[in-house]
């Protein structure tokens, strides 16, 4: 059975793991209500 210290060691990866998702996921939905980013080809992509 694993001892605590390997547990709070694993628990910390995964808690920085979960909150770099979350920053990430943040900035992107920022960038989408901001206008920066769109899901279609912009015009001048187009011509």
């Amino acid at each position: 059975m694993a001892d605590r210290g390997a547990l709070k060691f694993v628990g910390f990866i995964f808690a920085t793991a979960t909150l770099a998702v979350m920053l990430v996921a943040g900035m992107v939905v920022k960038g989408y209500a901001d206008g920066a980013y769109t899901l279609e080809a912009s015009t001048s992509e187009a011509q």
